[in-house]
């Protein structure tokens, strides 16, 4: 782990793999750190220089006082690659992070080598949604959060897999329960005012759009929109709610990677 010291605080950050690889970033869901990728590490960090990073308000980042924008939280990426002076890199986000990316590919894919957007969407759910969830958050403080934790697992897994693989579901949903909870208020406005829609096909990059069919909260029909419009897009979906790369894991992996591979 290291920590890069912004204007207001410090960025957490992690970096596996070869010095003279091609990077590839990672971004994190809303609720989860830098750890919802340990599975993907072993096979990416074989061929890519990995840096993953707690975004704003998650893990051992900074928290500072909300409301949170994407353009902000592209802009920490931004200083990131630019502290550690990186050009150019692979982005893949899931998400919160899918949109983080989308942010990218739209104002700084000169810094782009490809993007991969993961169980995301343009615009993702609508503004009552997150306004519900940013005030129950506020007023509930950790206890709210722990109980965000035992309602997402329905979300964030298929019951085959929640059924199958407890421990790993218990672990990503407990980075939820230990998520800031005005860090996570933050940020959920950061979702809440998103909209895409409009400027997707601004995106220069080869670009790899991931899906879930079992996914409600950002559903194929979402990333079937992202791809028909950004240029030249490719498509994949697996059977998979939420979180695909920790349900799907080595399929999901080597999917990735291939895109990765080929760019």
């Amino acid at each position: 782990m290291a920590q890069l010291q912004l204007a207001d605080g410090v960025l957490n950050y992690r970096i596996d793999g070869p010095d003279d690889a091609p990077v590839l970033v990672l971004s994190n869901s809303l609720g989860t750190d830098l750890g919802m990728w340990d599975s993907q590490i072993p096979l990416w960090s074989e061929h890519l220089r990995v840096l993953r990073y707690d975004t704003r308000g998650h893990g051992a980042s900074l928290v500072t006082d909300g409301p949170y924008s994407i353009e902000q939280l592209g802009r920490d990426v931004l200083a990131l690659l630019d502290a550690l002076d990186i050009r150019h890199a692979h982005f893949v986000g899931l998400s919160m992070g899918g949109l983080i990316g989308q942010w990218l590919g739209i104002h700084a894919g000169d810094r782009l080598h490809s993007l991969t957007l993961c169980n995301t969407a343009a615009k993702i759910a609508n503004d009552e949604v997150w306004n519900t969830r940013i005030d129950t958050v506020l007023k509930g403080g950790q206890q709210a959060m722990a109980d965000l934790r035992d309602a997402s697992i329905a979300r964030w897994f298929t019951p085959g897999f929640a059924q199958a693989r407890p421990e790993q579901a218990q672990r990503i949903c407990q980075m939820l329960a230990q998520t800031s909870p005005q860090g996570y208020a933050a940020n959920c406005a950061a979702v809440r005012d998103a909209d895409y829609r409009e400027q997707l096909s601004r995106i220069q990059v080869p670009t790899l759009i991931v899906a879930g069919s079992e996914d409600v909260v950002t559903t194929p029909e979402h990333g079937r929109f992202m791809q028909a419009n950004i240029v030249g897009a490719t498509y994949a979906e697996f059977p998979a709610a939420h979180l695909s790369n920790v349900e799907i894991g080595d399929a999901f992996s080597h999917r990735v990677l291939d895109f990765l591979l080929a760019r």
